[in-house]
């Protein structure tokens, strides 16, 4: 934080509050461009061969080179980053609503903050919730990049460990995977620059009939499970039991 305060100034940092909330879109445009001038640049080499001015030919080549390893990296970015967010202070990131369908079987409602919905059965004493989470280092931190997060997965979770190992479980994806998910690539390759860590996060609480629980991310990128008032009760109610 010491290198913000001796900026000069009038200097602005960039704000990332639209252009990373969903940040695919922008690195995809990006790579897009940069195809384009890619194909324009080729187009001048070819004539500057053709004519032979090999020395401009060589700064064309240059450039060409340059241009497309930068569209490649900013459309490969694009798809690493496919399905994250925006992570600040402390956010909502889900909401879960339960209904019992028998002993140990559920129906849960997944609500997500863009009003997207899912209804997904669940086997187990408790849900159990986990997101990834990306956070940056210089000169991506400087620039005002803030973390960023996916929810990873949901599962079913049993109280006694010997039906944990033996039972049924359930275990729902929460994104689409690709093949170019970043904490994929970060784990295969640490040498990835900007990247100061890329690591996951996860949450449980029991199910209890009619329960609904809030899911939050934390700034420091923990996450949070919470009951509201009356779910809470009834947790404690069948923890006394």
């Amino acid at each position: 934080m010491w290198a913000v305060a001796h900026l000069p100034p009038g200097f602005k940092l960039m704000d990332w509050t639209t252009a990373l909330t969903l940040p695919s879109p922008q690195l995809l445009i990006a790579g897009g461009v940069g195809l384009l001038l890619c194909l324009l640049l080729l187009a001048q080499l070819r004539q500057t061969l053709a004519h032979g001015r090999h020395l401009q030919s060589l700064l064309t080549g240059l450039g060409l080179v340059a241009v497309a390893s930068l569209s490649l990296l900013a459309l490969a970015a694009a798809l690493a980053l496919q399905g994250y967010r925006r992570l600040h202070d402390d956010i909502p990131v889900a909401t879960i609503d339960a209904r019992i369908l028998a002993p140990q079987q559920w129906q849960l409602s997944l609500n997500l903050p863009d009003g997207s919905h899912q209804s997904l059965l669940l086997s187990g004493d408790d849900f159990d919730i986990e997101a990834v989470v990306v956070r940056w280092k210089l000169p991506a931190l400087l620039a005002g990049a803030p973390p960023l997060y996916r929810l990873d997965r949901l599962s079913g979770r049993y109280d006694d460990v010997a039906q944990e190992q033996s039972a049924a479980r359930t275990v729902i994806p929460l994104h689409a995977g690709n093949g170019w998910d970043l904490f994929d690539l970060k784990r295969r390759n640490h040498w990835l620059p900007g990247i100061d860590t890329v690591y996951g996060s996860g949450a449980f609480l029991p199910l209890v009939e009619q329960g609904h629980y809030q899911i939050e991310l934390s700034s420091n990128g923990g996450l949070v499970a919470r009951p509201d008032a009356i779910t809470a009760a009834h947790i404690q109610q069948g923890l006394a039991d």
